[in-house]
């Protein structure tokens, strides 16, 4: 990741190590994702992997209701 980051001119910024408050957002959202969607398959390949976060994602925005949305799924309140 670095080397890309360098080719591309992007700066990475990293937060302290022990310090995921610095981060709240990502942090939620990286235990939520794993909790929801990457704990509940067994995944042999990169294949299946990208293929169970493609089903998680079309579940979330097809039809998981939303509470701020009015319980209606993404892609219907859009």
């Amino acid at each position: 990741m670095f080397f890309w980051a360098c080719e591309r001119k992007i700066t990475l910024s990293f937060i302290q190590p022990g310090k995921p408050t610095q981060n709240a957002f990502i942090e939620s959202f990286n235990g939520k994702f794993r909790d929801g969607c990457l704990n509940q398959h067994w995944s042999l390949s990169l294949s299946d992997v990208r293929y169970e976060i493609d089903q998680c994602r079309t579940h979330y925005n097809h039809v998981k209701p939303h509470s701020p949305l009015g319980y209606l799924a993404p892609v219907a309140y859009a």
